[in-house]
């Protein structure tokens, strides 16, 4: 647990609204302490590998959800033992999640090379972040070879154009929720929209994981129960931006659909 914000994606983090600011357990920031989750935690990949082999599939770990697994600031044992434990779960998928995609060849190289059954992804929230994550994500993907890459596009705060040689195996776009005392920005449907047809376009998985807090006028409500007018023209609730108007109807109201579909597409894995 533990991390310091390094770019716009950051600024509505929810593990530091949740461990730091809510509970406590570690302070966020360069000068914070890293801490180290339970041993109950650590065992846990071995139980979902058991099932998983009973079941002959292999599910997806979301791995260091409070941290980032190439943060060089973490305890480099900690990675080479969270890597080992890795190896030793192969019937398991491991996303591992990073800001910092420039760090991962070497802190892979470090921790004893990276597990075969790991997938490498980035957060790209606009177009500077992808110019300069997607090509160091490339390196990686050359140097380590994962067993693929993915783009978390969440939150979704620009309007992005990915060259094809950059294009991950697998695009996910999110708008971003309220944490703590952070609120939601807005993510533009043009901009979600850009990102699922780069992707449909290229072959490419597209995953369309939530709306956010914001809601497009015309877009499909997650209930069918809520009258967009009815939030008036109060700005916190109600905005104008290029022409389209949104209005803030929670997290849970505003769904996953875009455009009236679901996007709920995984990357293909050998069994």
């Amino acid at each position: 647990m533990g991390c310091t914000k390094v770019s716009p994606a950051c600024d509505g983090c929810y593990a530091e609204a949740l461990m730091d600011k809510r509970y406590g357990k570690v302070q966020w920031g360069p000068h914070g302490e890293r801490v180290r989750t339970s041993k109950h935690t650590w065992n846990d990949p071995f139980r979902w590998q058991r099932q998983a082999e009973k079941d002959g599939d292999r599910p997806f770990v979301f791995c260091a959800s409070l941290a980032d697994v190439f943060d060089n600031q973490w305890d480099p044992q900690w990675r080479a033992e969270a890597f080992d434990v890795m190896r030793r779960t192969p019937n398991l998928v491991y996303l591992l999640l990073t800001k910092r995609p420039q760090n991962i060849v070497k802190l892979s190289d470090a921790a004893g090379g990276l597990p075969s059954n790991a997938a490498l992804g980035t957060t790209v929230e606009d177009q500077k972040r992808a110019d300069i994550n997607l090509p160091a994500l490339n390196v990686a993907k050359i140097e380590t070879n994962p067993l693929f890459t993915f783009g978390s596009f969440e939150p979704l705060l620009g309007l992005i154009t990915i060259p094809p040689v950059f294009m991950p195996d697998w695009v996910i776009t999110g708008g971003e929720t309220d944490q703590g005392g952070h609120k939601a920005r807005i993510t533009e449907l043009a901009w979600t929209r850009a990102l699922r047809d780069q992707a449909i376009h290229a072959g490419k998985a597209y995953h369309h994981k939530q709306n956010g807090e914001w809601l497009a006028w015309g877009q499909s409500l997650e209930d069918e129960t809520t009258n967009l007018l009815s939030f008036g023209k109060d700005p916190e609730r109600y905005q104008t931006v290029n022409g389209e108007i949104y209005s803030r109807v929670g997290k849970r109201r505003s769904g996953r659909f875009l455009d009236g579909v679901e996007h709920n597409a995984f990357p293909e894995v050998a069994a």
